[in-house]
């Protein structure tokens, strides 16, 4: 283990003893602070991320990987208003979920308390540096962050703009820590900072969620793929499948919220895929298609098995006809990456079946997938989309990286020694 490693997880460690006192008041006030600051630098900003995007072309880097790099003065802006938008949420802090009150006068409340020290380890996007960090800090963590070589300069401009507003203020600024060395070694060494991180959320591409699944000692949250569906029903309005389906694909194809598969029923198959065909080749995406939709679609390509199970990042898409509502749901819950799953149709039988028997994160009626997203969902921002079943599924944002403990409060109650029994 990297001794300066343990000397920043210690010092997030004591870092997160003092957020977790904090009024709202001073932590909101802080945001709004870096907030600002993020707007009165936005040129230095651009700059160093000019030269993180430069570096990526020269090394060859796909067009949507450049995307996920690239920082705009309206990313930017997005950038300052998400911290604004956490500033304005609610502070789930100390906030009471439940209280009861026992026979024997024992008042139990469930109160909400910050996670403590998170370890997030990230890729290519800038904007997801603020975004970690603001949540971080108004639930009461601390956070050391671990962002992908390719946006290096990005992000340590973020971070350091961030802990200057921190030291500013006369707040713990190693509640917010970058490791920027770039060495892989690092990204194992900080997964197995038992005591010191109590939890690790990787956010990026399937290689480093397993690297960080493989090396994590403590607790991870993650989504390892999304591998999003469109099912397009019998029932299914079709202009509106259409639409649907040219947002979930191309708005951002290089996201996890993206589809990657198209379902067809085969009722509506020979009116709606030509449509679609026509609305995809405009958008420059090639079509992967199953044997029974390649005859309605131009310029198509036959899909392999390994397709169906496949997040292409990228203008690509499967088409898959099937038979049944059923047969739709089984081939999503059996390809798919429990992310998030759409249905369009008019039929409100089909709607309840698929939104109850699909097992994601996130399933939709007549709505494009490229919600699922923590500002979409009110949130602010989130810091991952989880799709496992434990503690956090979905876009997480404040709520999400808060745990709770249970106050007791008495007037003297004892056990009586003739009822005691073993808990356990």
């Amino acid at each position: 283990m990297p001794p300066t490693l343990i000397v920043e997880g210690r010092a997030a460690r004591a870092a997160a003893r003092r957020l977790a006192s904090l009024t709202t008041e001073t932590k909101d006030r802080a945001l709004l602070a870096m907030a600002e600051s993020v707007r009165l630098h936005v040129a230095d900003l651009l700059a160093a991320n000019v030269r993180d995007v430069q570096e990526a072309e020269r090394e060859g880097r796909h067009a949507a990987f450049l995307d996920r790099l690239l920082l705009t003065p309206e990313r930017v802006e997005q950038m300052a208003s998400g911290i604004d938008k956490v500033a304005s949420l609610p502070d789930p802090v100390g906030a009471v979920i439940d209280a009861w009150e026992r026979p024997n006068g024992l008042a139990i409340q469930k109160v909400r308390v910050p996670i403590g020290v998170i370890a997030f380890i990230y890729e290519s996007r800038g904007t997801v540096t603020s975004d970690a960090a603001a949540l971080c800090f108004k639930s009461g963590n601390a956070v050391i962050l671990r962002g992908g070589r390719e946006a290096r300069r990005t992000n340590r401009f973020v971070a350091e703009l961030l802990r200057g507003v921190l030291r500013d203020l006369s707040l713990p600024e190693d509640a917010v820590q970058l490791l920027s060395s770039g060495n892989h070694a690092e990204v194992a060494a900080l997964c197995g900072l038992e005591g010191l991180v109590d939890v690790v959320i990787p956010r990026g591409g399937k290689s480093l969620i397993r690297a960080v699944m493989d090396a994590a000692r403590v607790p991870v949250l993650k989504h390892l793929d999304g591998v999003c569906h469109l099912y397009v029903d019998a029932r299914a309005e079709l202009d509106m499948a259409v639409d649907l389906a040219d947002d979930a694909k191309t708005q951002r194809p290089g996201v996890c919220n993206a589809i990657e598969t198209i379902l067809v029923h085969a009722a509506c198959a020979e009116d709606f895929l030509p449509r679609l065909s026509a609305r995809l080749r405009k958008r420059g995406v090639e079509c992967r298609s199953c044997s029974r939709s390649l005859p309605y679609l131009e310029q198509a390509v036959p899909a392999t098995e390994a397709d169906w199970r496949t997040e292409y990042e990228d203008l690509i898409v499967s088409i898959k006809v099937v038979d049944s509502l059923e047969q739709a749901v089984e081939h999503i819950n059996a390809y798919g990456s429990h992310h998030s799953d759409a249905i369009v149709t008019e039929d409100t039988a089909a709607r309840d079946w698929f939104l109850r028997e699909v097992d994601s994160a996130c399933v939709y009626w007549n709505a494009s997938t490229r919600f699922s997203d923590g500002e979409e969902f009110g949130f602010g921002a989130e810091i991952g989309i989880g799709t496992d079943k434990l503690h956090a599924r979905g876009p997480m944002g404040l709520l999400e990286l808060t745990s709770y403990k249970y106050e007791i409060l008495g007037s003297g109650q004892v056990k009586e020694r003739g009822r005691m029994r073993s808990s356990g």
